[in-house]
């Protein structure tokens, strides 16, 4: 039986606070950089009780190198005659328009078509995203990972071609329904996070710095820059569920719906020290994806270090205790 075809009655105490309309999603890529481009989208319109109400796909032409064809089976050929981003993004927008973005992994989804938009001159009209892989913890589903085809099999959802964004998006639509159902029988509070639209794009040509890549096409992120040290000594790691204090080493992995660089920012205003790798010495990992196979969650995984995602960080940003010490001042967060 095929969860879309099974229409479960709503609980009569649905949770006023849950959305109304919500917009499953999936798109292909040329990789997993900054630069790289999006191949396809799907698009699942479903409403505030998880049913369907239609669906749509695209293909993407990224004008470049398809990326990894062994994966999502999209060629240079078939997508030579496939519409720009440009000429969709109004298409996707009337999608998008006036619903929670649910992805799988939503901070990658996310950002994605963030980018996409950024390099139109537009923005994405979604204003929350709600990621399938925080829901599942929030639920404590018995899953071995966090992989959709994990989530996918606990609900008896068939994947047909994995790593086909139609597909993908089906998928998760049908997983997505029954992990709503759930939560609202158990008054669980929906993971919601906010999607901010991306204003650091520009068509000047950048130097790039050590271990940069540059953007394909004509436009590019803007480069790093040099940072003043923090004046403060580290005070050691984070405990969880305590306060961040000033002079602690933040690193950050993975994509994060903050460009990178202002989220950076916000740290260093508060007093805290941005690290670019994880050592022993790391007080906290933010990464929106804990169980990635990085470098920096693996070290992050071997030393101990605790790992927040980027929504809690956030919030830990608010209330940043001062460096103890006589010469210790307050430096909050810009919001």
């Amino acid at each position: 039986m095929t969860m879309l075809d099974d229409r479960t009655t709503a609980a009569p105490t649905w949770p006023a606070a849950y959305p109304q309309r919500y917009a499953v999603v999936d798109v292909e890529t040329t990789g997993l950089a900054r630069n790289d481009r999006i191949v396809s989208a799907a698009v699942y319109h479903l409403d505030m009780h998880g049913n369907v109400e239609d669906h749509w796909y695209t293909l993407v032409n990224p004008q470049r190198d398809p990326g990894p064809v062994r994966i999502h089976g999209l060629t240079s050929d078939v997508l030579e005659g496939a519409p720009l981003f440009g000429e969709i993004a109004a298409e996707l927008s009337a999608r998008l328009e006036g619903r929670v973005l649910v992805a799988h992994n939503a901070a990658f989804d996310w950002s994605m078509i963030a980018r996409e938009y950024a390099r139109t001159r537009g923005a994405a009209p979604t204003r929350q995203r709600l990621c399938t892989i925080a829901l599942a913890k929030e639920l404590r589903l018995p899953l071995p990972n966090h992989k959709l085809e994990s989530l996918a099999a606990h609900y008896g959802v068939v994947q047909q071609r994995a790593h086909h964004a139609l597909d993908d998006a089906r998928v998760l639509a049908e997983a997505f329904r029954p992990s709503l159902h759930t939560a609202a029988r158990d008054g669980v509070r929906l993971p919601l996070l906010e999607c901010r639209p991306l204003t650091e794009w520009s068509d000047a040509p950048v130097t790039p710095r050590v271990g940069y890549q540059p953007s394909y096409g004509h436009g590019s992120w803007r480069p790093s820059r040099k940072r003043p040290p923090c004046p403060f000594p580290n005070p050691g790691r984070y405990e969880p569920g305590g306060q961040l204090v000033q002079g602690m080493r933040i690193a950050f992995s993975g994509d994060t719906s903050v460009e990178r660089e202002l989220l950076e920012d916000r740290a260093i205003e508060a007093g805290l020290h941005v690290a670019t790798g994880v050592s022993r010495l790391t007080s906290l990992l933010v990464t929106n994806d804990p169980d990635a196979s990085t470098s920096k969650a693996v070290k992050a995984a071997s030393y101990g270090t605790p790992v927040v995602d980027e929504g809690a960080f956030t919030q830990l940003l608010r209330d940043v205790a001062p460096a103890p010490g006589p010469s210790a001042g307050r430096a909050p967060a810009s919001e």
